[in-house]
């Protein structure tokens, strides 16, 4: 159990870190350079540990627990370190005719003290990696991890703390009052991992202050596999991509649309890979992860009424575990099928024109992710009518590990991006400048202008 932040100990930690950036020392690229390795070093260090505490909560391996999440931030924090200074540089830019001679600037400061609040799935790459775009970008930042991995938030405070002054960096836990309380304090960004009902919340108490905000959110991510789709490869991804964390990811894909020419096919191919992947099967496999909270566990239950079974199917509430499971014969209206299901569940819908699809996926929120498996040039065409944060074609999940492009949502699925250089820059405000010389001053800008017609056609 997490005991939480005291209110004084959180508006203490507030205005120190207000006062540690007043003080100017995040400016500093050296600074910052500095801090990036140390956190580098500070994760090596705490790689065991957190790795244990993520076993402990979640039955996360530890070959997944590198690949999913500490490994990500090692490639994060070695691509800040390679580029801050190119990322940090002051930019010059063209000017139009309207303001020659003068030059313009682009010049990227930090925003100032931050607040980063990530949810349970992904409990120290959701929280880490942001911190690496506040540290390099030159913010301060106040982190709450979630309760409902107690052992991996204790550690995420220990790790903080053994490695950065607290001015710069600290660790707040609690339960959702701990939310509430920071909610209602300015912050000069929040970048905020979580469920769309929560982020709400959160808008609406950052509203007075104007506060910018990334939100990381999330949604029913559809995975269409067409008549054309390599049916073997298809499955073996998907069952990859669902089964991953126990299907508990904002972007794994959230319910099956196949072509009917295909679902028998498809639905055998992904029996046999699910065997190929977990040969003595999920229960006791030690890279398959269980369900987070019982509750969580009991929701999940309810939705195998939703449909027919036709794969897996089996459960254990007291190792909260669910077997990969396939359902056939959803309604569309159903639970399973409007909720986020966050689970290694998988609902089939079937389609025979892929018009079908489009007008089903743009009739519901913008989901983070989106997936087809088939001809490029069709999938190239779904994608240009839908909407999502992120897309794969012929993959699931690995849009995420490419840090050289944005991550993040759209409409109901989220707001802004973040990874690599995004991350900096969404830590930071781009100030334009104007350089403007003394030795020419033209006349006509000013009243009564005169030339008038002239500058017209200069604008």
């Amino acid at each position: 159990m997490v005991e939480n932040t005291s209110e004084v100990r959180i508006d203490d930690l507030i205005a120190a870190q207000k006062a540690f950036f007043k003080s100017g020392r995040t400016l500093d690229i050296g600074f910052r350079r500095e801090m990036l390795s140390r956190f580098k070093k500070g994760l090596s260090k705490w790689e065991k540990p957190l790795c244990d505490a993520l076993w402990h909560d979640l039955h996360k391996s530890y070959e997944e627990a590198y690949m999913t999440e500490i490994g990500l931030i090692y490639g994060e924090i070695e691509d800040a370190l390679r580029h801050i200074r190119s990322w940090t540089r002051r930019r010059r830019v063209s000017s139009s005719l309207s303001v020659l001679p003068s030059s313009g600037h682009i010049v990227r400061e930090p925003l100032g003290c931050t607040l980063i609040v990530s949810p349970w799935n992904y409990p120290v790459q959701l929280l880490l990696s942001p911190l690496m775009g506040a540290l390099a970008a030159g913010c301060t930042a106040i982190l709450k991890p979630s309760p409902y991995v107690p052992e991996v938030s204790a550690v995420l405070g220990k790790f903080v703390a053994d490695t950065f002054p607290e001015g710069l960096v600290a660790v707040v836990q609690g339960n959702r009052e701990v939310n509430s309380l920071l909610f209602s304090r300015r912050f000069d960004l929040v970048f905020f991992t979580g469920s769309p009902s929560l982020a709400k919340v959160l808008m609406a108490a950052q509203a007075k202050y104007v506060t910018p905000m990334v939100l990381e959110l999330g949604g029913k991510s559809p995975c269409i596999v067409d008549r054309d789709a390599d049916i073997d490869i298809a499955a073996r991804r998907i069952v990859w991509g669902k089964c991953l964390n126990g299907g508990q990811t904002c972007i794994a894909p959230d319910y099956l649309f196949l072509h009917e020419d295909i679902k028998g096919p498809f639905i055998k191919a992904f029996r046999e890979e699910l065997g190929r992947l977990y040969e003595g099967g999920t229960k006791d496999s030690s890279h398959y992860v269980h369900i987070v909270r019982d509750d969580a566990f009991d929701r999940l239950v309810g939705y195998l009424s939703d449909g027919d079974v036709i794969a897996g199917g089996r459960c254990n509430r007291e190792i909260r575990w669910i077997e990969p499971t396939l359902l056939d014969n959803v309604a569309p209206d159903s639970p399973v099928m409007t909720d986020e299901i966050f689970g290694p569940i998988f609902p089939i819908m079937t389609f025979r024109d892929r018009r079908e699809v489009v007008d089903f996926v743009t009739s519901r929120e913008k989901p983070l992710a989106f997936y087809y498996f088939g001809k490029k040039e069709d999938a190239w065409d779904i994608i240009g009518s839908t909407s999502s944060g992120g897309a794969c074609i012929n993959d699931t999940i690995m849009h995420v590990a490419n840090n050289r492009m944005p991550f993040g949502g759209v409409g109901n699925s989220g707001m802004g991006s973040y990874h690599g250089k995004r991350s900096f820059l969404s830590f930071s405000h781009e100030r334009s400048v104007l350089s403007s010389p003394t030795w020419i001053d033209l006349k006509f800008r000013y009243m009564p202008y005169r030339l008038f017609r002239i500058v017209k056609k200069m604008m």
